[in-house]
């Protein structure tokens, strides 16, 4: 395979925003999750959790709810008092309607077994003690009506299987609505004691209704309690923490329910027999896991896994063991942290590398060595990474993508509403940058930014479906093309992937198909190339099929590439890998050890060719956001180690230990 010498980058001070809300979706095994930047996620859990959907964040976008309708709907309320609803197509926010009711802090939507609703409805909590009922019509959300209103904030909510009610968390009490009249029923008050304490006030951060009538409340002294709501009677309570107990989650048989708590521990809660024999249930705390150093903010329970976030930003999947298959895909404890999309482009003629952050653009210009080693060895520097440029977005919206050229001499940008090209000219060490003027409207809110390899084109993808060519020349560009969706359809392509010679382009869109397009006649194949068919390679892999382990891997594939100079390497990572592919091997079957394909030095060169197999795995860089080629002998490794980025968050809360 050859030896090549790797820039280990580091200080790409990226630091994911922490997470709010997350919904999950039985109907299609998704995930939505929203961070505190506003930004909106949707992971399909069905193809190894790949982030497939995304929507930027924005400065006045603090979301506190969020949750799936009908299927494939899906929408937010916040702290800025609006429910939107997202396009998940487009990939853009649909639209956004104001509740009057000041911030909302909780929303639910009715369940899909009632059988007394006709359509769907959604319900919103208020900062002003208001409950609002709205009706799902298929184009979008209409006010129905007012449920009695209370005296402070409503922060969670829940509706009964069967539609009929509605449980609401507040500071100190709890709800029972009915919901045909909008009357409050009851009124549940929480004890204020803490660990024989009375705390100032309660605040009932979660609620859950079950079927038989029982509502489960958490709260802001550390404890979970179960309510009798035809009666208004606490029926037990749990103390958990030392803590606020800060979400709840029930699995759909309502046989199991997750909580999260601000000290960075889930507990787990199973219905259980009171004795072997007996029909009589009971529920007890059966597993509290710690994946979190900080604040569990949101929790939700699938079929197979107990899912949580928070202020640590990750995103952990839990697998429940007894629900999956052992040595399964779905059996893997997988930590999510950065998102699948990229935040990195590179300028292998200039050595640069420009990092995306919400709201401003890093280039960098990397170090060089004159030293030399062998393999393995750590060379010093001659000259240290220079930090070239700091470009800052004005106006309260995320950045969506980012690229340099290849050449370096081009930076392009785009926010929803505006998008940016910018011409750069090197003096010696000094850089100077302009702003290229009076960019059509059409390239706003691009997707996704891709030059040519010879920095002459630029391929933009708008979430309308479209995507448009530009020619560059000097400091000027001209519009030279757009490959229009086909009528009446409007997908937008996340993924962009150019030939090295320019002549073709690849575009992937929300629908996972993938378009070809030929840039020199202006046409488009569909799930092809020029020859219509797979490889012979391709073909080989469908046949057989991956090894066991590589399949049970438990992050995506987030960058694909292809050395210039050897047609047979495929270059591919995840966050926790490097794998070189050389199809010129055979493919390792189950027998093969898949993470060490070279025998021992000593064997002879007969044993090793024939033991070696196609696949050449390092696990040394991780986590690992970008890995590329800067030329044939030489790689760019950007690594975020997580320890940095928990250094850079608040304190988490103090747990006193054993003996302490």
């Amino acid at each position: 395979m050859g030896e090549f010498k790797v820039h280990r980058v580091r200080f790409f001070n990226y630091v994911p925003s922490g997470i709010r809300c997350v919904a999950y979706n039985n109907q299609s095994n998704r995930l939505a999750v929203s961070r505190t930047d506003g930004t909106v996620e949707v992971y399909n859990l069905s193809a190894n959790y790949f982030q497939e959907k995304f929507f930027p964040g924005h400065e006045s976008r603090a979301t506190e709810a969020l949750c799936w309708a009908e299927g494939q709907r899906l929408f937010s309320a916040g702290l800025n008092g609006e429910i939107m609803e997202y396009d998940l197509q487009a990939l853009n926010i649909k639209y956004a309607v104001d509740v009057f009711g000041g911030p909302i802090w909780s929303m639910a939507v009715s369940p899909s077994g009632s059988q007394l609703l006709v359509s769907k409805q959604l319900l919103v909590g208020c900062e002003d003690g208001s409950v609002k009922l709205f009706q799902i019509t298929p184009d979008k959300i209409q006010f129905e009506r007012n449920f009695d209103r209370q005296k402070s904030r409503i922060l969670s909510l829940s509706w009964h299987p069967s539609g009929t009610h509605i449980a609401a968390g507040s500071i100190d009490y709890i709800s029972v609505f009915d919901v045909k009249s909008g009357s409050a029923i009851h009124k549940m008050i929480v004890d204020r004691q803490h660990m024989g304490v009375s705390k100032r006030k309660c605040i009932v951060w979660g609620v859950a209704f079950l079927s038989d009538g029982t509502v489960i409340s958490v709260d802001s002294a550390g404890k979970v309690q179960f309510w009798d709501s035809a009666t208004g009677t606490l029926v037990k309570s749990h103390l958990i923490a030392n803590a606020d107990v800060q979400s709840i989650a029930v699995a759909e048989q309502e046989d199991s329910f997750v909580v999260g708590t601000a000290e960075g521990t889930v507990f787990h809660f199973q219905l259980v027999p009171v004795t072997s024999n007996s029909s009589e249930k009971q529920w007890v705390r059966t597993k509290p896991f710690q994946h979190h150093t900080h604040d569990v903010r949101t929790v939700a329970h699938s079929p197979t896994a107990l899912i949580s976030g928070g202020t640590d930003t990750h995103l952990v999947i839990r697998p429940l063991m007894e629900k999956v298959e052992v040595k399964n895909y779905d059996a893997a404890l997988r930590k999510i942290t950065f998102p699948h999309r990229r935040l990195i482009s590179c300028s292998k003629k200039r050595q640069l590398l420009l990092f995306q952050f919400a709201h401003h653009l890093e280039l960098w210009r990397l170090g060089s060595t004159v030293a030399t080693g062998k393999n393995g060895d750590t060379l010093p520097l001659s000259k240290n990474a220079d930090h070239l440029l700091h470009l800052k977005t004005k106006g309260p919206e995320n950045i969506i993508c980012s690229c340099i050229s290849p050449c370096g001499s081009w930076i392009a940008y785009s926010t929803v509403s505006r998008f940016f090209l910018y011409r750069l000219n090197y003096e010696h060490d000094n850089i100077s940058l302009k702003r290229v003027s009076k960019m059509p409207p059409f390239l706003r809110c691009a997707l996704q930014i891709l030059f040519s390899e010879d920095s002459t084109k630029l391929f933009v993808a708008s979430n309308q479906g479209a995507l448009h060519i530009v020619q560059l020349s000097g400091g000027s560009f001209k519009h030279l093309h757009a490959f229009q969706p086909q009528s009446g359809t409007v997908e937008a392509m996340c993924l962009l992937a150019v030939s090295s010679d320019g002549n073709w382009l690849a575009a992937s869109g929300t629908s996972a198909g993938v378009h070809v397009y030929n840039v020199k006649q202006l046409k488009v194949f569909e799930y092809s190339i020029p020859d219509k068919q797979y490889t012979d390679w391709s073909r080989t892999v469908q046949k057989q099929g991956f090894h066991h382990l590589w399949l049970q891997r438990d992050t995506p594939i987030t960058h694909i590439s292809f050395h210039p100079k050897r047609p047979m390497h495929i270059l591919l990572h995840d966050a926790y890998m490097f794998c070189i592919i050389d199809k010129s091997l055979p493919l390792p079957n189950d027998k093969t050890l898949l993470y060490n394909p070279f025998p021992p030095t000593n064997e002879s060169d007969v044993v090793r060719r024939r033991t070696a197999h196609a696949f050449k795995i390092s696990k040394i860089y991780k986590p690992l956001l970008f890995m590329d080629l800067l030329d044939e002998r030489t790689l760019v490794a950007v690594e975020r180690p997580l320890d940095d980025i928990i250094a850079q968050l608040p304190p988490p809360i103090k747990k006193k230990k054993f003996g302490t």
